[in-house]
């Protein structure tokens, strides 16, 4: 059984790091990805637009933020936190 969540947060990470989702894996960090600050934020962007969540994230201190991007899955978990957050659930 598939999570949608994970495959759509792999997804986003992937194509932002012009990988396959196949090459992401829940343990990497985002400097593993080759992800930049930049980037960074562009996959906040596409988060929310995905998921219709508001993350916490501030730009200018990512150590500061309320949202984890310590690694993939802490990412992912965190977006599943905050949709649970969101949706009343």
């Amino acid at each position: 059984m598939t999570d949608p969540i994970h495959d759509t947060v792999i997804r986003i990470l992937a194509e932002q790091a012009v990988l396959e989702p196949r090459d992401v894996s829940p343990e990497q960090t985002l400097t593993d990805l080759g992800i930049d600050s930049l980037g960074l934020v562009e996959c906040i962007f596409a988060i929310e637009e995905t998921f219709d969540i508001s993350v916490p994230f501030n730009a200018n201190d990512p150590a500061q933020s309320q949202f984890d991007i310590s690694s993939v899955a802490a990412i992912i978990g965190a977006v599943k936190t905050l949709m649970a957050d969101q949706n009343g659930a």
